[in-house]
């Protein structure tokens, strides 16, 4: 299937599981749905409009080209759909710099944060600061690679603190969750990990509809578009809280992700944090 089709129907489908029952299109939109179902109707495996081509950057390359309808050719698609996010840009409360994801497009495990903070926005990639070298450290911990897993963000955009912001950072609002909410979901549908890990509660607020605490999600396994989820505490958290409690509990959650991957863990590992 198309990807272009793949994502209009992935973003219909959203606006229809939200109550949203009727859509203005222009001439143009209802010319391109119209040829799709066209296609359909006389089994045409190919819609009559193709998707633009992510823009040549003039780097060298000797990856291969990827296949039609490839996890990269959707997540590079889904990236150049971001940055012109118009749900996102109407708000007026995020800035410019679009930070999409980073990693394994065919990863097993995916991360999921809140949103860029000045490091992220900085470099344009997810947890690159202080909390990012965490994140690391614990992956290391778990014996993974960064490059291994797929990391991303709930909102691709840092929200906005006013013209003096400089390093301060804030969690997206409700609205700015709910703006850039499509484009996770459509992630999460082209890679298809066996698991998801939200860090932290506002992660856990754009995939799980919840708003509960942290410390209440924590030790159970939920779902997402038929895909297991766990809650953890944001890499920060350990920041703030150097604790061995603090320490182990993210590290049960990781644990727990790991045998859901089956992966092996030795004792050595499945004792880490705990009181001597």
């Amino acid at each position: 299937m198309n990807t272009l089709r793949d994502l209009t129907i992935e973003t219909l489908t959203h606006l229809s599981e939200n109550g949203q029952e009727q859509l203005a299109l222009d001439s143009e939109a209802r010319s391109i749905l119209r040829d799709w179902m066209l296609a359909a109707r006389n089994g045409a495996t190919t819609p009559a409009t193709q998707p633009t081509p992510p823009p040549n950057t003039g780097k060298a390359t000797h990856t291969t080209a990827p296949a039609p309808d490839s996890v990269e050719e959707k997540l590079a698609y889904l990236q150049m759909r971001a940055q012109n996010w118009k749900a996102a840009r109407a708000l007026g409360t995020l800035r410019d710099t679009m930070v999409f994801a980073t990693g394994n497009p065919h990863a097993r495990l995916m991360l999921v944060g809140e949103a860029p903070g000045y490091d992220e926005e900085r470099l344009q990639e997810p947890f690159v600061g202080r909390a990012g070298q965490k994140l690391n450290q614990i992956l290391a911990a778990a014996n993974m690679a960064r490059e291994e897993v797929y990391i991303s963000n709930i909102c691709k955009f840092r929200p906005a603190m006013g013209q003096n912001q400089g390093m301060s950072n804030r969690p997206p609002s409700d609205e700015e969750i709910a703006a850039c909410l499509p484009l996770i979901m459509a992630e999460i549908r082209a890679i298809r990990p066996t698991c998801i890990l939200c860090l932290g509660g506002t992660a856990a607020k754009g995939l799980l509809g919840s708003g509960a605490s942290v410390s209440s999600l924590r030790g159970k396994w939920f779902d997402c578009q038929n895909i297991p989820v766990r809650v953890t505490y944001h890499p920060s958290y350990l920041l703030r809280n150097d604790s061995l409690t603090a320490k182990r509990a993210v590290w049960e959650d990781f644990l727990a992700v790991m045998e859901k991957l089956n992966l092996n863990i030795t004792p050595r590992q499945r004792a880490f944090f705990l009181p001597a």
